[in-house]
């Protein structure tokens, strides 16, 4: 499996990290669509959601704890963000390696378009 977030992970690609754990890896993106925009890539690939199976249930845990904490770390709290999860080239998705997008800074809309 050729995954650039995989090699992330593992440390062989670059990647401003600003958060992990044993779960997951959170880095700055390379491309912000908004003035604070972050990755939380879990450590285990799972190319979407609909992947997980049913008996790594705790799988989400963990990758919301690293929202939780990336989101404390960087004081988004109190000015408010946004999580998205693309699944899908339809739904914008370009890497198939399950991530969360946390973004804030600046207003945004809804919907999203």
């Amino acid at each position: 499996m050729d995954c650039l977030f995989c090699g992330m992970v593992r440390g062989d690609v670059p990647a401003r990290i600003v958060y992990e754990d044993p779960e997951a890896i959170v880095i700055r993106d390379i491309n912000p669509q908004a003035p604070t925009h972050l990755l939380v890539i879990p450590r285990k690939h799972y190319a979407s959601v609909h992947e997980v199976p049913p008996s790594e249930a705790g799988f989400f845990d963990g990758l919301f704890r690293a929202v939780a904490a990336a989101v404390a770390r960087e004081n988004l709290d109190s000015y408010g963000y946004r999580l998205v999860v693309n699944s899908g080239r339809r739904a914008g998705q370009s890497v198939f390696h399950i991530h969360v997008h946390i973004l804030s800074g600046r207003p945004l809309h809804w919907p999203p378009g």
